[in-house]
């Protein structure tokens, strides 16, 4: 299979998953989050068919991200904001990596922050992936984002290393230092096979100066996963 074929494979598993996870989770009068990044992309476009059927017109979504905010807006889904709405039913999104005890790693597509505080908000969070996506422990694939302020940021580049992290800084496609909805750096952190992401996390997060990491730890409660064998739900 050349890599053409297996991009366009990759795309109609996400598809299914997240089709399918719209269809499954989201009833009448819920108030959903939405995800960023291609994957969830397709759960925002499958609730927008399912309105233009007369389905869910009830719902009202709250984006994790200005690209999902403008997607949203420009098929006609009502969205609203964790101010008003700060308990969520169930959020849908994608992410890069999924261990077998459904932690993740997320913010490829540098809306770590906004996914995170979202999920949080939820009383569901289905994770859709296509098969890809599985690994048998975070950080085999995929280097862990973390979102840093631009004040003292090579401090911070300096402390990841000091972890064991091979640290790049995130560019935009005009070779700029890619910027967050926030305005913060992002620094793509390959640690390699994390055998302990619990102690890594705290680490990260009680560090100064860095806003937010990209393990996900506990929070999925579902993983919808594609690939060619079907579509697969696993609950946590």
């Amino acid at each position: 299979m050349s890599q053409e074929e297996a991009g366009a494979s990759d795309a109609r598993y996400k598809q299914a998953a997240a089709e399918w996870a719209v269809d499954a989770f989201i009833q009448p009068g819920m108030v959903v989050g939405l995800g960023t990044g291609s994957t969830a992309a397709f759960a925002v476009r499958r609730l927008a068919a399912l309105r233009a059927q007369g389905r869910l017109l009830d719902v009202v979504g709250v984006p994790t991200s200005r690209a999902t905010e403008a997607l949203a807006r420009s098929l006609g889904v009502p969205l609203s904001t964790l101010d008003t709405h700060p308990s969520l039913d169930v959020t849908i999104d994608g992410a890069d990596e999924v261990a077998p005890d459904l932690s993740l790693i997320k913010g490829g597509g540098g809306a770590l922050l906004r996914e995170k505080i979202v999920a949080q908000a939820s009383q569901r969070v289905a994770i859709v992936a296509d098969v890809h996506k599985l690994s048998p422990v975070l950080g085999t694939h995929r280097p862990v984002p973390v979102e840093v302020m631009a004040f003292g940021w090579r401090s911070q580049l300096r402390f990841l290393e000091s972890l064991g992290a091979s640290v790049t800084v995130r560019q935009a496609a005009d070779g700029a230092p890619f910027l967050t909805d926030q305005g913060n750096l992002v620094l793509d952190c390959a640690f390699g096979p994390i055998d302990a992401p619990v102690p890594l996390a705290l680490r990260l997060g009680a560090r100064a100066g860095i806003v937010g990491h990209g393990l996900f730890l506990g929070i999925t409660t579902d993983l919808v996963v594609a690939g060619p064998e079907g579509v697969e739900h696993r609950a946590r």
